[in-house]
């Protein structure tokens, strides 16, 4: 599923590059799983970080590339540590140990084959919550495969209009696919449980990033949402900041003006929404951002012990 096995083709993703990744990049600009970053997160939603922090494993690369991407340093020319399924599942089992209240695992749609290989493996020693953080820029047949692995789905709501999702990711059918794949993501997991703690165990929280000048966008999202399911649970962010300056698309050389998040914010409770997070307007600065280190990534595995054995899938 996602591959043609005769000449290995991935079309894994809405992208259908059709690309041999083992002789060349697809969109994604990776060839196999690399990871650029474990370590615990606390910066995540009070329900996922809460005081216990969440077991955050980046993966470099991406197949949706927006503009704005505030991770760019890993997604527009991805480096990591290339893990095999098994090597990856020796980490997930090892970041447990670690205390985290769940493994949360970042940008993972175009690993999500070998993602789900894995999981098959750590899964039955795993005692805490797997998060899917998506773009949701995904196959809903490619999600099928994971379910039964993952416990949460954190997908992000990016873009409605067909050409803001263009000139924005290159992208006109993100809001069709996105919409496809969260209730995907909602048919496998369609009630949200939370522990004594308040930390989440199974479900789907959407996340919303309000971009400056384009809360008309917001609205029409928001819209979409309401009319899936008034209860679902939205994080609703604030956090942009300029990443990298876009002489094509000014209007996200600033920051998000609060006028702007404000009206966002009083349009979720307007259509009738009332499970959300909300970010304060300070939260838009790179203080946030994780350190890309592959050094870190390398001395960490030094101390991971190998506890699966490697199959044919690298």
């Amino acid at each position: 599923m996602g591959y043609n096995k005769m000449a290995m083709k991935c079309n894994l993703c809405p992208r259908n590059c059709n690309t041999d990744r083992s002789r060349s990049l697809g969109v994604c600009r990776t060839d196999g799983m690399l990871v650029s970053r474990v370590a615990r997160h606390d910066w995540e939603e009070p329900c996922i970080s809460g005081n216990r922090g969440s077991g955050t494993v980046f993966f470099a690369g991406c197949n949706l590339h927006c503009c704005f991407c505030q991770n760019y340093d890993i997604s527009v020319v991805p480096h990591g540590v290339k893990l095999s399924p098994a090597r990856l599942a020796d980490v997930l089992v090892y970041m447990q140990d670690m205390g985290v209240a769940n493994i949360n695992l970042v940008t993972p749609t175009h690993v999500s084959d070998k993602l789900a290989t894995a999981l098959s493996m750590a899964k039955p020693h795993l005692n805490i919550p797997v998060i899917y953080n998506t773009s949701s820029y995904e196959k809903p047949e490619a999600l099928h495969r994971l379910q039964g692995l993952v416990d949460v789905y954190l997908p992000d709501m990016k873009f409605c209009d067909v050409e803001v999702s263009r000139s924005l990711a290159n992208a006109r059918d993100y809001f069709e696919v996105a919409t496809a794949a969260i209730r995907e993501m909602r048919r496998q997991q369609p009630t949200n449980v939370y522990d004594e703690q308040g930390y989440i165990q199974k479900g789907v929280i959407v996340r919303h990033l309000v971009l400056p000048s384009f809360v008309e966008d917001t609205k029409r999202i928001l819209d979409w949402l309401a009319d899936l399911d008034r209860d679902i649970v939205v994080s609703l962010m604030s956090q942009y900041f300029v990443a990298r300056r876009n002489e094509n698309i000014p209007a996200l050389n600033r920051k998000l003006y609060r006028h702007e998040y404000k009206a966002a914010c009083e349009y979720f409770y307007n259509v009738g929404l009332h499970n959300g997070y909300f970010q304060e307007i300070d939260s838009a600065t790179k203080d946030y951002l994780p350190d890309f280190d592959d050094g870190q990534v390398e001395v960490l595995l030094q101390k991971i012990p190998y506890i699966f054995p490697e199959t044919d899938i690298e």
